[in-house]
Formats: structure tokens, C-alpha cells, sequence
């Protein structure tokens, strides 16, 4: 990790750390970035989610894009959105198992996060991954 570094977290409302995690990162109903510097949790802020129609499953890529996210955490995605983090240089790390946003950021600044896969990827339209669960 970077000096620097904006995480997103697919988030239920209100967000923040004690939020729970959106089981699906496009679908979620906001995103929490948390700004990590020197290993620690800096600052914490609320990103509104914007609609799946306009731009398609890459609307959520490239909204964090446009807001200086370099790492994602989510639970579950599909193939096509993991291809365009890919794309667009965002991290995007396996958070199956934890239940709040607080939960996930511990995990990672912990290095106990794997890379997010194409086996942990779902269909699609907010079901669940095959992995969600397992960690």
C-alpha cells in the first residue's frame, strides 16, 4: 500500500465504519472510503452509489475511478466489473467474511485480504457469490 491510500467499501446506510458491508459492490446503497495513512485509518467519508443504467456495470467502476479509489472490497461482483477495476488500476480484495466496514478495513491492514478472483465472482444482478461466506 501506498503512504496514501483510498479504500471503498460497498456499505449499507448510513455508511461509515460500523456499517455493514453491501453483499454486492454495484448495488450496494453507498460506498465508505476510508483514507489509510501509515497504516491507519485517517479519514472516513460516504460516496452515494450512482444507478446501474447509465454506463452499466461500469458506472460503479469508473464513479470510484473519478473519486481516487485505488483499492475495492467487496463480497461479491461479477466478471465484467472486476475486468474494468482491472482496467482502470483499482485493487480490488476479497471481503467475504467480514460483516462491517470496520471488519474489512481491520482485515486489511492486517494483510489477511486475498486478490479478488474470477472464482469469486458471481452472475451478476446482486446475487450472491459462490465464496461469500467461506472466510
Amino acid at each position: 500500500m501506498n503512504s496514501i491510500t483510498i479504500v471503498a467499501i460497498p456499505s449499507t446506510h448510513p455508511g461509515g465504519l460500523e456499517a455493514e458491508l453491501g453483499a454486492h459492490f454495484g448495488h450496494c446503497d453507498l460506498y465508505t472510503l476510508v483514507k489509510i495513512a501509515q497504516g491507519k485509518v485517517a479519514e472516513v467519508v460516504t460516496l452515494p452509489n450512482v444507478p446501474h443504467q447509465q454506463g452499466g456495470c461500469m458506472a460503479p467502476v469508473n464513479h470510484l475511478a473519478q473519486n481516487g479509489v485505488q483499492v475495492l472490497i467487496a463480497g461479491g461482483m461479477g466478471l465484467r466489473p472486476l475486468m474494468g477495476f482491472n482496467q482502470v488500476g483499482i485493487d480490488v480484495l476479497y471481503g467475504g467474511g467480514a460483516q462491517t466496514v470496520a471488519e474489512a478495513v481491520e482485515a486489511l491492514l492486517q494483510g489477511r485480504l486475498q486478490r479478488f478472483t474470477a472464482e469469486f465472482t458471481c452472475g451478476g444482478g446482486g446475487a450472491p457469490s459462490p465464496m461469500m461466506g467461506r472466510f
